[in-house]
Formats: structure tokens, C-alpha cells, sequence
């Protein structure tokens, strides 16, 4: 996955970001769901909220076009990520990122 234009990152600091991603979804994705082009829904170990919150933070500094949203939802940790139409293919990068997460 290659960061859009609208990234503000650091070209050298994006695959330590990418690396927090992948520890993410590696440590603490339970499922992943696609609900639109547009958006898409992780559910995480609940235990990762601070992990998740602080690298999202992070993430919407440099790229302002991500939104994310957190709710608790039955022992489970719910993070839906929502880009424009313009900036599908970073959430399907991503999305292919989770996918190999859950895998591992």
C-alpha cells in the first residue's frame, strides 16, 4: 500500500507506521467487515483500545481524509474507518493489510 498524496508522513516514517498497523491487526484483530466502499469495520481486543486510539490519532494527523470511530460493543472493541470516494484504494490496502493480520 502506498500512502495518497494528501499524506503528510514522512516518507521515511511510513513503514514504521505501516509495522504499527501490522502489530495491530496481528495482536488484536478479531474481524474485519467491509460495510461500504467507503468504510470499514475492525473489531479489535478490547485490551488495544489505548494502542488503537493513539496510533489513529496519530494516522488522522498525516492523513486528515481518514475518519475512525470507536464504540464498545459486546466484549469486543469496534473501529470503523471511513474515507472519501477519492481515497478507496488506501482503505483497500488496509483492508488487505487487516485480512493478512487475522491470518497470521
Amino acid at each position: 500500500m502506498n500512502p495518497p498524496d494528501a499524506c503528510t508522513l514522512p516518507t521515511a516514517e511510513r513503514p514504521l507506521r505501516l509495522a504499527e498497523f501490522d502489530e495491530l491487526f496481528a495482536s488484536s484483530l478479531r474481524n474485519q467487515q467491509r460495510i461500504s466502499p467507503t468504510v470499514l469495520r475492525w473489531d479489535l481486543d478490547p485490551a488495544a483500545e489505548a494502542t488503537a486510539r493513539d496510533l489513529t490519532r496519530r494516522e488522522s494527523e498525516c492523513c486528515s481524509f481518514f475518519t475512525f470511530s470507536f464504540a464498545p460493543e459486546l466484549g469486543t472493541l469496534r473501529l470503523d474507518v471511513e474515507v472519501p470516494a477519492t481515497q478507496v484504494e488506501v482503505l483497500d490496502g488496509l483492508s488487505e493489510r487487516a485480512a493478512a493480520g487475522i491470518r497470521a
